[in-house]
């Protein structure tokens, strides 16, 4: 009986591959790796959520005009060239989606989840969006408006969300 490869051992092995080809070296791979750990993806957005949240001047101009806010930042990795930004509130609760494709600010939130690309995701969060949420753990009081916002090729949206009451007063640096 064949083991099935983990994905681990299909990385290393592709590596492997490539590096022998010549195609590229280890040391261009960990550039790669590290300029995505450091400068694409997640901790942007984190970077960009502590700043609104401690940062009330920040905060506004990210919410009126996010687009000039991310090039100011010089964020690296594309898919924001148009970005909006929608903040959640007690009483308003924003959700993503792209329904043609999945569209996505991966520039500042990385790679997409799974379970944003999938066609169920993508189909029904804008019909039933509270329920969908549920299914993820989410529970909205009746009263919280949900408003559901499309991505798409020519913009990216990215939700502020309320900051927890323990970390309000927190400097930027421990949030």
């Amino acid at each position: 009986m064949t083991k099935t490869p983990t994905i681990a051992d299909r990385v290393e092995a592709l590596e492997a591959l490539l590096t022998r080809k010549g195609i590229v070296t280890s040391e261009q791979l960990d550039s790669i790796v590290a300029r995505y750990a450091d400068q694409v993806g997640p901790l942007n957005g984190a970077r960009l959520i502590a700043r609104a949240w401690t940062d009330p001047e920040f905060k506004a101009r990210l919410l009126i005009d996010a687009t000039s806010v991310v090039q100011e930042w010089k964020l690296e990795g594309g898919q924001v060239d148009r970005l909006i930004v929608k903040e959640n509130t007690a009483s308003i609760h924003n959700v993503v989606v792209c329904t043609l494709c999945s569209c996505y600010p991966w520039a500042i939130l990385g790679l997409p989840p799974k379970w944003y690309k999938s066609p169920e995701y993508r189909s029904r969060i804008v019909v039933e969006p509270r329920t969908v949420l549920g299914e993820m753990g989410l529970q909205l009081d009746e009263g919280t408006e949900i408003r559901v916002w499309d991505s798409s090729a020519e913009v990216r949206y990215l939700v502020l969300p309320e900051q927890p009451s323990e970390t309000v007063g927190l400097p930027e640096g421990e949030l």
